[in-house]
């Protein structure tokens, strides 16, 4: 059974940061690409951050420079590091895991991030 654990959300001030992490067990964490996603209300879901088994990464236009996600495979975490958070950056994060094929996803249950003075 997979289970993914994010902790490290919270309430910071416009230009603050926070780390973000995700703990994956039931896997053999190396050979999957990991995900953050984010979502607010009334909105679809959307993809912040992905890294490859290889460590490629890509990022949503409107993160890059400020976000970087990363990945310990000795830990079975991914991490997504956000500098110069913005109001705007307020949402649920989620974690995914996910075969390169997409035969295989699953989500852990998200954690808050809110960007507010």
């Amino acid at each position: 059974q997979v289970q993914l654990v994010e902790s490290g959300g919270g309430l910071v001030q416009p230009g603050g940061s926070l780390r973000l992490s995700c703990a994956a067990s039931g896997i053999i964490f190396s050979s999957y690409v990991m995900g953050w996603y984010r979502q607010v209300p009334g909105k679809q879901r959307e993809l912040v951050a992905i890294i490859t088994t290889g460590g490629s990464t890509d990022y949503l236009d409107s993160v890059k420079g400020r976000f970087t996600i990363s990945r310990d495979n000795t830990k079975n975490t991914v991490y997504l590091q956000m500098n110069s958070l913005k109001p705007e950056d307020t949402a649920v994060y989620y974690c995914n895991v996910r075969t390169a094929s997409f035969s295989y996803t699953s989500w852990g249950r998200g954690t808050q991030v809110t960007v507010s003075s």
